[in-house]
């Protein structure tokens, strides 16, 4: 099962996560956890959501306990309504707030052009529809308002998706000292995942894959993303850990997972975390 966003959020993951590595824990936790975009594609895991910015952190406290007639009760904007024009609580607000706009690092007032141009992809019946219809699959998610440091010392996926440097400066809250987020992110223990523009240097990144960004009248944005990983599929073999969503699935297996849409037809295989194999079903790597 996949779940799509609940909001949109700037430098969220959630198109680009399929071609990160797949969890190997059962245990997914995200300490800058956005809007979740890695952890929305393998909702059936034990979520762990750490989360600083106070305005997100009330979003999924929200989704988190609301049922999906009251989502589905949540008004829409007027005629020259702005989202303060509502008379829902604050978290709603929050919500309604980032569908204003596609991409926003905080919630907005009112419809962007974006917004105005494109009602099924902004606030309106389908997204309230599609946020009501997945707040039932999120109830054993976990919540940590607070600091990446709060998050609890276990084995598990971590998914590490910092404000980046220089990119980072549009959200309201920041990483305080990379070097000591580098020293923190190298003491988690099992399978580690750390995301950053190309050309960061707070850790030995790897260039990774390219994301392009919204569509604009310049055509969108290219994100040239880098990756830094304690975990390697070839060394995972030979310690015998495996994936875990398709039962059956020999760890000595010459396949591997098709980055493109998940299956794991005999293609070959590529030689580690940082080379991607593809079905014949699906598009070549951008």
């Amino acid at each position: 099962m996949t779940l799509r966003p609940f909001w949109t959020y700037y430098g969220g993951k959630w198109r680009a996560a399929p071609r990160y590595p797949r969890p190997i824990y059962d245990t997914i936790i995200e300490p800058f956890a956005g809007a979740a975009g890695y952890a929305l594609r393998y909702p059936e895991h034990k979520v762990i959501l750490v989360e600083k910015n106070a305005k997100v952190a009330a979003i999924w406290r929200y989704l988190l306990r609301v049922s999906s007639s009251e989502v589905r009760a949540l008004p829409l904007l007027g005629d020259g309504q702005t989202v303060d024009d509502l008379s829902v609580c604050e978290e709603a607000r929050y919500l309604i707030g980032f569908w204003m706009n596609k991409g926003a690092a905080s919630p907005c007032k009112s419809p962007s052009r974006w917004a105005v141009t494109y009602p099924n992809q902004s606030w309106g019946e389908h997204i309230r529809n599609r946020v009501a219809s997945q707040v039932d699959h999120i109830r054993h998610w976990r919540l940590i308002e607070g600091d990446y440091t709060d998050a609890p010392e276990v084995e598990a996926t971590w998914f590490i998706d910092p404000p980046y440097i220089g990119a980072g400066q549009h959200y309201p809250t920041k990483v305080a000292s990379f070097a000591t987020l580098a020293e923190w992110c190298r003491a988690r223990t099992g399978q580690v995942m750390v995301c950053e523009n190309e050309g960061a240097t707070w850790l030995p990144f790897q260039p990774f894959l390219a994301i392009k960004g919204n569509e604009s009248r310049h055509g969108g944005k290219v994100s040239r993303e880098a990756i830094w990983t304690n975990w390697d599929e070839d060394d995972a073999i030979e310690r015998g850990e495996h994936r875990r969503e398709e039962e059956g699935y020999d760890p000595s297996d010459a396949w591997r997972f098709c980055e493109g849409c998940g299956c794991r037809k005999q293609t070959a295989r590529a030689r580690s975390w940082s080379d991607h194999s593809w079905c014949d079903d699906c598009t070549s790597r951008e």
